[in-house]
């Protein structure tokens, strides 16, 4: 029996493959290698799983939004329980294609639900997004909250990731939880995101660009942490029992943010860039990006209490970690 990580050629998808097959567990990974950033870097994560745990990894390139390639594969191995993290991410890019969300993150979606559906694992643990919150001037963001005003098509998707979520689970009592993520850095992160583009220009000596002029706050959450976080939900499905669950279904479907609980000021995270890499930023004001937030801080007080999650890296500890692996992988 196995764990079917989608999306493991990525970095949440990658990093939770690492720490189930550390505790003995095998892994099923699927992932499609998209362009959307670097598939080098892609492929550095699975080879380094590959060479470390050998057959206990077992790596697919698979679109899963192609149901019959899906259902083909999954035909061939047995499954005990589903982390599905593949999706197409980013706000900015939903600008620019559309239709990559769609299929991915609702066709995908509903695929791996549907697979959910034929094989009865035990749990199938899902990537939400703190975007879903869009607009809401309420901080921190609470699962209890409305979500009803997407600032973004990626924030839609997800959405209606777990609407879709919340009609398989009590339709067919399929145990689900969704994780709203919060700004995951770290070691083997993603190229698209700000630690990483930041820490790229500081060293390149080029401009930092910084969006609403830098006046902005986020829930930066070390990749340690949310790994934790994500098998401790994979262990725990929740129960078929008709009591209301975190984010109100009274089916087995809990909704959670996982987050560090804090809400970072981006100009800070510059400077503790600045000191781990030596190097002075050159600043690059920009108006605020259409489809993006202020802020994000996540209220994380239902994970704590049904999973006992805390993070446990700081911004200041994380920070020089990534900087260290950054220097690492680009030979600095």
């Amino acid at each position: 029996m196995a764990v079917l990580v989608s999306g493991a050629a990525g970095f949440i998808g990658s990093a939770t493959s690492r720490a189930l097959l550390e505790r003995g567990d095998h892994v099923v990974a699927i992932d499609n290698l998209n362009d959307y950033y670097d598939p080098g870097l892609k492929q550095a994560r699975l080879t380094r799983l590959q060479q470390q745990f050998g057959n206990r990894f077992r790596f697919e390139r698979l679109d899963f939004a192609d149901n019959q390639a899906l259902t083909d594969f999954a035909d061939t191995v047995e499954i005990d329980g589903i982390v599905h993290l593949g999706a197409q991410a980013g706000v900015r890019y939903s600008l620019e294609n559309p239709a990559a969300y769609v299929q991915s993150n609702l066709v995908g979606h509903c695929n791996m639900l549907e697979l959910a559906r034929a094989r009865q694992p035990r749990h199938m643990v899902y990537a939400s997004s703190s975007s879903v919150y869009g607009g809401n001037q309420s901080l921190p963001f609470r699962v209890e909250d409305r979500v009803d005003h997407p600032l973004s098509l990626y924030a839609a998707t997800k959405k209606a990731d777990e609407l879709i979520s919340e009609s398989y689970s009590s339709l067919y009592r399929l145990p689900l939880t969704g994780l709203r993520f919060f700004t995951v850095y770290g070691p083997w992160g993603r190229p698209d995101m700000a630690m990483w583009i930041f820490t790229k220009a500081l060293y390149a000596g080029e401009p930092l660009p910084l969006f609403n002029g830098g006046e902005m706050r986020r829930d930066f959450t070390y990749i340690d942490d949310i790994v934790r976080g994500v098998v401790a939900c994979l262990d725990s499905p929740p129960a078929d029992d008709g009591q209301v669950k975190a984010g109100g279904s009274t089916s087995p479907h809990a909704l959670y943010n996982i987050g560090n609980s804090g809400s970072e000021d981006l100009m800070r995270v510059v400077s503790l860039l600045e000191e781990e890499t030596g190097r002075k930023a050159l600043l690059d004001p920009k108006p605020m990006q259409i489809g993006d937030v202020r802020e994000t801080f996540a209220d994380i007080s239902a994970i704590e209490r049904d999973h006992g999650f805390k993070p446990a890296t700081s911004i200041d500890e994380g920070v020089p970690r990534f900087v260290k692996w950054y220097r690492e992988y680009h030979g600095l």
